[in-house]
Parts: C-alpha cells; structure tokens; sequence
C-alpha cells in the first residue's frame, strides 16, 4: 500500500466512522438517536484508533492535512510529500462522506431539519463568533499536534530497544482526540481537521439531500485556518522547545 492510498484509506475510514457516530445520535428514526454528546465523542475517538491502526504503518497515518503541515513545519516530514497527503485526505473524507449518506439514505429522509443533516457532514459553532470560533480550533488543534509531536517510545531500562504496543500503539492518539472532543469540542464542534470538514461539506453541497441546509461557505473557512494555525503554532513551540 502506498502511502497515497494509505491516505485515501484512513481518512475514508476516519469520515465513515466518525460522520456515522454523528448520524447515528442526530438522524430521525435511528437506534442511537439523542444518544449524546459522549457518544459522538467516543465514536471520533475511535474511528480516529481504526484509521490509525490500519494505516499507520503504510504513512504514518495523517489523514489530516494539518498534522502533515505540522509535523513539516517541525521539520518531521518532507514538504514535497504534503500536497499528495492533503489530496488523498480530502478524496478520503468525500469518499467516507459519501458512504455514511447511503448507509442513513433512509433516516436524512426521514429528518426534515437541515441543519441536522448538514451536522453529519460538517462543524457548525454553538454560538456565532468567527473569533472565538477561530481560536477554539486553533486550540484544540494545537493541543492535538503539540501532544503528538510529544508521544515517545517505551524504552527497555537497559537497553536501547523499542518496546511496541503493535495496533495497541494507536490508542494515545485515539485518547488524545477523546479528549479533546470532550474539553474543548461544545463550542465548535472539534473540526481540528480541515479534510474532515471541508471534504464532507463539498459532498454535502453535491449529493442529492432532501431539503438541506445552506453550505455556510461563510463559516467554512474557519475549520480550515484554525487547524492549520494551531498545528504550526504547535509545530513552532515544540522546535523551540527542542
């Protein structure tokens, strides 16, 4: 597997569980309907751990173009490899957009508020603010590239040997988005990553939706600077610290 197709894998995986958890508590008509805001979270968490697992190994497992801008503003990845990643990640999450549609075609249906089915596709604030919208994702996004510039390898005490956890290795990152959703994800809806929202949002404005909501391009632009500023602010703190 190449790490193009890693990419495209990942997120694709990322979007269809995670734009799932969010159809299955907000859609009409669903088993999990209302079930809350801890499952949503959950949900992400763990679609992030099945992206990690199954793609780590293939290309480091992005599938978010600010960790790939990150990790390259900290000089832990090739510049030249970012566009191909952003690519792969953006045909990734309207592919998983994509697929959570026709898996709850009956239950958009069957909702008749528009703004609920857009919520399935992308992030919208709690309360309207561009600047404090802004500076939610620009923190919630540097929380998640600072840890991961962070995590370590466990290490034998006498030895230099790595000790590795195998597909147990992508629970911290798993835990780490957990978090976050948790603590800071109420006022923005935790984008953190600009595929995952901008992606799903385009595939919302394409696919043939009963009585949608409008695309708010306004808004669009928030979930993509926020996450980049926040990684690179991230990036910058860790080489300073370094």
């Amino acid at each position: 597997m190449t790490p193009f197709i890693a990419e495209i894998i990942g997120t694709t995986l990322l979007i269809i569980l995670g734009g799932g958890v969010v159809a299955n508590v907000e859609l009409n008509k669903t088993i999990g309907n209302n079930s809350g805001w801890i499952v949503v979270t959950t949900g992400w968490a763990l679609a992030v751990y099945v992206a990690v697992v199954v793609t780590g190994p293939f290309s480091g497992a992005h599938i978010n173009p600010a960790v790939s801008i990150g990790l390259a503003v900290a000089g832990e990845f090739a510049w030249e490899m970012v566009p191909s990643y952003v690519l792969a990640q953006m045909i990734g999450a309207m592919l998983g957009a994509t697929i959570v549609w026709l898996v709850y075609k009956n239950h958009f249906d069957a909702t008749k508020d528009g703004d609920t089915k857009k919520a399935v596709f992308c992030t919208a604030p709690a309360i309207r603010h561009r600047f404090f919208n802004l500076v939610g994702e620009i923190v919630g996004t540097f929380v998640l590239v600072f840890t991961i510039l962070n995590f370590t390898d466990a290490a034998l005490a006498d030895s230099n040997q790595l000790v590795g956890l195998g597909s147990l290795g992508a629970l911290p990152v798993a835990f780490l988005v957990w978090s976050i959703g948790l603590s800071l994800g109420g006022t923005t809806g935790y984008a953190i990553n600009p595929a995952r929202d901008l992606g799903p949002r385009i595939m919302h404005a394409i696919l043939p939706i009963k009585e949608k909501a409008s695309n708010d391009w306004s808004y669009s632009w928030i979930p993509i600077i926020g996450p980049i500023t926040g990684a690179s602010l991230a990036a910058l703190l860790a080489l300073f610290l370094s």
